[in-house]
Formats: C-alpha cells, structure tokens, sequence
C-alpha cells in the first residue's frame, strides 16, 4: 500500500504543478492516466461503477466526482483533484484542491481550513481512539471556522479494495463508533463547504455539486493506523515528512 500511495501522491503533484488557465479538464484525466501507467500502477477509478474516467476533477460548486471532459479552467477556479491507483493489488487513494492562479481570500480560507480538517482527523486517528474521534476532530475544526461538512458523502477503509469498511462520516461525536486498532487502514476525505452542507447530483449522475451553489473544497489521504501517530501514506513531497 504503501507504494500504491506514493503513486498517487506522485502523480497528485505533477497534477496540481502542470494545471493552469486555459486547460480543459480532460487534459488532466490524460495526464493523470500516463503518470499513473509510468510509474507502474493502475488508474483505480476509471471502469469503477461505470465511472468514465481515471481522475476525478471538481471545479468550484462541485464537491466531488467530477468528471474530465471540454471544460477550460479559469483563473480564479479551485479544482479539487481526486485520484486511486492501484500496485500489486492493493489500492491508494487521496485528493487535493488547488487553485487556478490566484485565487479569492475566500476561496484561499476554504481550501486551507479543508486541509486543515484532513490533518485534525489524521491527528485523531490513534490506536484505541474510537472512530467517531476522528469524524468530530473533522468536523469540529471545519464548523469551528464557519463552514459546513458534507454528509451525504463519507471516508472509508481500503485495501485490496477502494471501499472497504468502515465508512468514516466527516461529522459525528467523540468517544463513539469502532475501536481503531493498528494496521487499520483509512482514507480520510473531508469535503467542506462555504453554505450549507447539503448536496445534489448534476445531470451526468455523477458529479456532485453544493446544492446552494457554493464553493467546496475536498482533501484525502490513506493512512494506517500505527502504534502513535498515523501514517500518511499519500503524502506529498513536503508534506507530513
């Protein structure tokens, strides 16, 4: 697994470093296909419940799912990244937003405060913790700062394959839900949005968008529980060192 991650993580980078105005989505899902094939891993997504490509890229009002297509970028998007690849039969998984040059302060403290939801549940993730510390460490932190978290729309176990138990609400109460025990492992995935949390599915029955419009952000990462603190496996270069 944890050469699954580094692909993804990989990948993940030269994504977000080579996305720029003027670029149609679809650019990134070719990318994301001959990266993941060169370093010897498998697109885990595309074929997935029918889904149509190997990336999942969602601009703005768009929360998660999105699919690549003739879309152009514009100076100003936020573009959530959301990527698996698969080496050796086990799977890794993780996402990132980033914005298209420079972005709104708005847009800035909402892509900063998902990533920061994503680190207070990874910082929960601790042997004989309970999985709902982790579900309200996300939440806190994300409500704590004015924004919603999405619920219709959950983190999960991983392995062999992309979903496996538990499901991990980005919402929930301390204390509560399975025991975490080492060698568990989790991909974490807090979406966070800047009106209410609720959603709706567009009309390509995939991708899901804010239902009041606004922005939303999606970070991921998977991780094993350890006998301290998590590790990250999906971490990139810098980050989580």
């Amino acid at each position: 697994m944890r050469q699954a991650g580094r692909v993804v993580a990989t990948v993940l980078d030269i994504l977000s470093r080579r996305l720029k105005a003027g670029m149609k989505t679809k650019e990134l899902d070719i990318i994301a296909a001959e990266e993941v094939t060169r370093l010897g891993a498998k697109p885990s997504f595309k074929g997935y419940r029918g889904f149509p490509a190997n990336l999942c890229v969602s601009v703005n009002d768009e929360v998660v799912h999105g699919i690549p297509a003739e879309r152009i970028l514009r100076r100003g998007d936020i573009v959530s990244l959301d990527l698996g690849a698969i080496f050796k039969g086990f799977q890794g998984d993780a996402a990132v937003t980033v914005g298209v040059g420079e972005i709104s302060p708005k847009a800035g403290e909402l892509v900063q405060t998902t990533e920061g939801a994503l680190e207070a549940g990874i910082a929960a993730a601790r042997p004989g913790a309970r999985l709902g510390d982790i579900s309200a460490a996300i939440q806190n932190y994300a409500e704590s700062r004015g924004y919603s978290v999405v619920r219709e729309y959950t983190g999960h176990g991983i392995g062999r394959q992309m979903h496996e138990e538990p499901q991990i609400p980005n919402f929930g109460l301390a204390g509560t839900g399975p025991m975490l025990e080492k060698g568990m492992a989790l991909a974490l995935e807090p979406m966070v949005n800047v009106g209410d949390w609720h959603t709706r599915v567009g009309g390509d029955q995939w991708t899901v968008l804010t239902a009041d419009g606004s922005l939303s952000a999606h970070f991921e990462h998977t991780i094993v529980i350890t006998d301290g603190e998590a590790e990250v496996l999906t971490a990139r270069e810098g980050v989580y060192a």
